[in-house]
């Protein structure tokens, strides 16, 4: 990593000379514009030339005692500072190189408090600091985003649970638009929330760098939406049922207690021209922590199987299908066949409540062994309770038998206590070598930078929805790549095989159907951040679809650059994706077949060879209708593509 960092002015100030006139913050190509009000309370507002983006009227700290951030604000100094440096992720999900470029301002408040803003080309980001010694108990943070009431907002519709707080979730909601003002005010969901204003610009809202504290969910209010947060633990119950949780009983009046000296999570406003520019926003990435370790070289991307979905619901096999070794061997098999690095041994593995007691119809050595010979590892499912009250010892057995990642689940909340429990099974993790993927969980939100071996998380309504729902239809699935992967790489799971239109779509247990086409599942896979890829469709029809199945275990798992090349939120989107000097552009579209002309001008070399896998020309009616071409391309062609209702492409090009 390269950096510069040049110290612009440095001035103690009084009260009396400082608070008459707002602070100024430019972008490092003055195309953003902050203003900070000191007098009285601290707030803020964005511009963008002379149009207002969003106004802060309050950012406010309550710690128990009664003392406030905002109590006879005095600021001693500040100090303006640029940034200009490279970071290169470890696992380039969507670039091997991320520009961090950004103007700084650090202001230092005569009470023991520091307010630090940042301001990007493309967003900003402020976070709170405390000077004081010892532990201290936070009540309450004041995070307030006023927006224009006309404004159009994408965000994920949650249930509250019938039986617990409003603050478990599993981050699974369905992503639908809504006009500001028309939204109730008893409306709370969580972050990211992206919001499309009257004045062409296009925000996402967002917490980042969450460690020791709670997460923030956002809740509707009459100027717009405010962060709310979940207060401490003070009493958990265990659930009863197939996967038991901790659930909270009773919480107490404060937050979070902390150390009284360190820095709070990044409150960040990411900012847009067009729609097209937020999928390609790594800001919530950058205002992660840098690496918790000197090395991560021994992190690895993957791709894998799930059987999860599809209930290990086999056909055309010798034997009978289920948890058992010879199901897993055909699994291992299909991975070594197509490409891919893994299978995942999802719940049923062992005992949910004890990861040492095995299922009795697996022969673990021997499956160990037979995935050491074709090259596969295993991924193994936890129980997030589990896990940590066996943590030590199963990592350590893990080791022995040379699983390299596994996935804990149904965490559900991100109050004080569980976004500990993240740090500490990825330190943990990390010691052992081991990659980690979270379900049941809160997006990363930086969290994959300070620990990369963190590949991955869910919080995200996916293809498991199929089986009992109809929400994760091709206008969410379209809306996601604007809004969820903006706070970091997602699990979704596509590659459904068994697809229909809406009208045809049923759900059906252990054969579960996609809306939409095949080749929208297909596109998945490319449109969606994610350095570990998971194929969750019946491998006993993908073994059927030989040409198909080559195509999509080839995908790369890592990119060197990422466009997108045309969308809208929720409508459709085309990303264009480089591995060294391959090409791998997809589409995915909503309810509404349109056709997408496709200019090759951006190619950097004259001459590719071509497979385009589209919607056939039946998808219309029969979901699983596709077709293939092969040919030549050069970066003067343009080309036109179908993509049906709810339907998607995706365009291969190899350096000839």
């Amino acid at each position: 990593m390269k950096t510069l960092l040049t110290t612009c002015s440095l001035i103690l100030l009084t009260a009396a000379g400082f608070a008459q006139r707002p602070l100024l913050l430019y972008s490092p190509d003055s195309s953003l514009r902050l203003e900070i009000q000191t007098k009285d309370k601290i707030a803020y507002t964005l511009y963008a030339g002379q149009q207002v983006l969003v106004q802060s009227p309050s950012i406010d700290l309550q710690l128990a005692g009664g003392r406030n951030l905002s109590d006879a604000l005095v600021i001693t100094s500040k100090k303006f500072s640029t940034v200009t440096r490279t970071v290169h992720p470890q696992l380039a999900y969507r670039s091997s190189t991320l520009p961090d470029h950004y103007n700084n301002l650090a202001l230092t408040l005569q009470q023991p408090f520091i307010l630090e803003f940042r301001l990007y080309n493309n967003g900003m980001a402020y976070r709170i600091g405390m000077r004081l010694p010892d532990t201290v108990i936070i009540k309450n943070e004041t995070a307030s985003f006023s927006i224009d009431a006309g404004s159009a907002a994408w965000f994920a519709h949650i249930d509250k649970r019938p039986d617990q707080d409003r603050f478990h979730t599993s981050y699974e909601g369905l992503y639908k638009k809504e006009i500001l003002r028309q939204i109730p005010d008893t409306m709370m969901t969580f972050a990211p929330v992206t919001l499309s204003l009257l004045n062409g610009y296009h925000l996402a809202l967002c917490d980042a760098n969450l460690k020791d504290y709670p997460g923030m969910f956002l809740q509707k209010t009459k100027d717009g939406l405010q962060g709310v947060f979940a207060p401490y633990p003070l009493k958990e119950v265990a659930t009863k049922g197939e996967f038991p949780q901790w659930i909270v009983s009773e919480r107490a009046d404060y937050i979070a207690r902390t150390s009284g000296t360190r820095m709070l999570p990044w409150r960040a406003v990411l900012v847009a021209k067009e729609d097209v520019e937020l999928p390609m926003n790594d800001l919530i990435y950058l205002l992660g922590d840098a690496p918790a370790q000197k090395d991560f070289s021994w992190v690895r991307s993957a791709k894998g199987t799930d059987e999860w979905i599809t209930g290990i619901n086999l056909f055309d096999v010798p034997f009978k299908a289920g948890i058992n070794t010879a199901s897993y061997k055909y699994y291992i098999d299909f991975a070594k066949r197509f490409g891919f690095t893994q299978i995942m041994l999802d719940a049923g593995w062992s005992d949910y409540q004890d990861l040492f007691k095995l299922n009795p119809d697996l022969d673990m050595p021997e499956l160990l062994r037979y995935g050491k010979e074709k090259g596969i590892k295993l991924m193994l499912w936890t129980l997030c309770s589990t896990l940590d009250k066996q943590l030590d010892s199963a990592l350590a057995q893990f080791n022995r038998w040379g699983v390299e990642s596994i996935m804990t689940d149904f965490m559900d909340r991100d109050d004080q206590p569980m976004v500990n429990f993240y740090h500490r099974i990825a330190s943990a993790c990390a010691d052992h070598h081991i990659t980690v993927m979270f379900h049941g969980a809160y997006g990363p939100k930086g969290l994959n930078r300070t620990w990369p071996n963190v590949i991955t998380e869910e919080g995200v309504l996916g293809s498991e929805w199929n089986i009992w729902s109809e929400l994760p239809g091709p206008e969410h699935n379209v809306a996601i790549a604007y809004t969820r992967m903006l706070a970091g790489p997602l699990d979704y799971e596509p590659g459904i095989l068994l697809n229909a239109p809406k009208d045809q779509f049923r759900m059906v247990g252990k054969n579960p159907m996609s809306q939409g086409t095949r080749c929208q599942q297909l596109a998945m896979f490319v449109v969606y951040d994610s350095p570990l890829q998971i194929f969750s469709g019946n491998i006993s029809q993908g073994f059927k679809e030989p040409a198909f199945m080559e195509l999509l275990g080839g995908i790369p798992r890592e990119w060197d650059a990422t466009r997108v090349l045309q969308g809208r939120i929720g409508e459709f989107i085309v990303t264009a994706r480089r591995n060294g000097n391959d090409w791998y552009i997809a589409g995915l579209n909503n309810h509404t077949a349109r056709d997408i002309e496709l200019p090759l001008g951006f190619l950097n070399i004259s001459g590719y060879t071509f497979t385009l896998c589209k919607d056939g020309v039946n998808a219309e009616s029969y979901g699983s209708d596709y077709a293939m071409q092969h040919g030549t391309l050069n970066n003067k062609d343009k080309i036109t593509i179908h993509m049906a209702p709810g339907g998607g492409f995706l365009l291969r090009l190899v350096q000839q």
